[in-house]
């Protein structure tokens, strides 16, 4: 593998391209760099062949075992997750944030509040919305469930109708028509009209 498919500019000499030399190198200096550079640009690609070709196996590996992407997926998160917990961020913050928990539930302003909630809960007003907007939601799901059976009945006086017949009729007969008959049937379908649309 030659210097240029690496992208380099160096010449087949070893000198960078423009003819100049860095300062303080000198033209073997130069081609031995060069040379040790395609060396380790190669090795490069070696390392890069043989993690794909690991790769591959490690994931027919897998599969042989049964071990699905998304098991692994869930296996590394949980992995992570624990590892997340065990940190010492995590136990600090889990620390502070049941201490500020604490002194915010047990606080005047908190416990003032908690107090204000469970009055408002017991008060007559708020009973009496609770109990319209219980009653708003029954009727609105008696309202849809009446509706829903308009529907269905419409949709059972169209199927019995006689055009909905003659339709399902030729649709049958074409059916026939198109896949053939089997197993031994008569050369008639068992629609009364034989006759295409």
């Amino acid at each position: 593998m030659d210097s240029s498919e690496h992208g380099s500019s160096v010449s087949s000499t070893g000198v960078a391209s423009g003819g100049t030399l860095p300062p303080g190198l000198t033209e073997e200096e130069a081609e031995e760099i060069q040379v040790e550079l395609t060396k380790v640009e190669d090795e490069i690609q070696t390392l890069r062949q043989v993690l794909v070709a690991k790769e591959r196996h490690a994931a027919e590996l897998k599969r042989r075992l049964g071990i699905s992407p998304l098991s692994e997926i869930k296996q590394n998160f949980t992995k992570g997750w624990h590892e997340v917990q065990c940190s010492n961020a995590y136990m600090t913050t889990s620390q502070t944030l049941g201490d500020l928990n604490h002194r915010v539930t047990s606080s005047n302003l908190y416990l003032t509040a908690s107090a204000t909630f469970e009055e408002i809960g017991r008060s007559d007003v708020y009973k009496r919305t609770q109990e319209t907007l219980s009653q708003a939601g029954h009727m609105t799901s008696a309202a849809f469930s009446s509706v829903g059976s308009a529907i269905r009945n419409q949709f059972g006086e169209m199927r019995n109708s006689p055009s909905f017949k003659s339709f399902e009729d030729k649709v049958e007969n074409m059916k026939y028509k198109v896949m053939g008959r089997s197993n031994g049937e008569s050369d008639h379908s068992p629609t009364s009209n034989n006759a295409p649309f």
